[in-house]
């Protein structure tokens, strides 16, 4: 199966919606489209294939999201506010005002999972032009995300990385709910907790917990979310 990696809008598709009448409507089509025409039968979207409404199905998804990533033949990464058909290689505060001068994907907490975990990852714009593969723009994503390139490439089994070092990728992200700070990250270190949206920050403390049990690196009280 392909899936499909994305900034969310305020208006997304959702499961229960008629698809026609939501802004998103066009991204998924899309991602569809492409699926098909590389021979996957199955396209996996976040936005409409998790039920929200059952609190159960939420924190499952959450607690599979980077296998669910990790195991996707290809990962279909949609740059909304790309224009060009390739990837930004120089930080430009001016047209990419509100996020830190890079395209918006690149900052946002979920898509960290998604950008590591899939073993191939294609970019495209925001016409759905294709831009290049995660493989070949590895040098550029090092030098936007600050992940080395042999983890881009090979994932992070076998790697020899601090609890510190891989919570620094995350360290300029952003995401809406406070909570997700924690819940996006659980992936990368393999660990699993319940989903208590409404904690706040005690989220990631009980992420912290949840590493600890699983790392003797006490590398991980050197960062702290802001």
């Amino acid at each position: 199966y392909a899936i499909l990696s994305h900034r969310w809008w305020e208006v997304e598709v959702a499961e229960e919606d008629e698809v026609r009448q939501r802004a998103g409507y066009q991204k998924i089509i899309k991602s569809c489209e492409q699926a098909k025409k590389d021979g996957y039968e199955w396209l996996w979207v976040d936005t409409c294939c998790i039920d929200k409404r059952s609190s159960a199905e939420l924190s499952e998804a959450i607690n599979s999201m980077y296998r669910w990533y990790q195991n996707a033949r290809v990962c279909y990464a949609y740059l909304n506010d790309v224009c060009e058909s390739t990837c930004p290689t120089e930080r430009d505060v001016n047209e990419f005002a509100e996020s830190n001068g890079w395209p918006e994907w690149f900052v946002r907490g979920w898509t960290l999972q998604e950008l590591i975990a899939p073993q191939e990852v294609q970019f495209f714009n925001k016409d759905w032009v294709h831009i290049d593969s995660k493989r070949h723009l590895a040098s550029t994503l090092e030098d936007i995300t600050g992940i080395p390139c042999e983890v881009l490439t090979g994932g992070l089994a076998g790697k020899r990385l601090s609890v510190a070092q891989i919570m620094s990728w995350a360290a300029e992200r952003k995401t809406t709910r406070v909570e997700d700070r924690a819940y996006s990250l659980m992936g990368l270190f393999g660990v699993n907790m319940p989903m208590l949206y409404g904690e706040g920050k005690k989220a990631f403390r009980r992420l912290q917990l949840e590493i600890i049990r699983e790392y003797c690196d006490q590398s991980i009280f050197a960062w702290n979310p802001r």
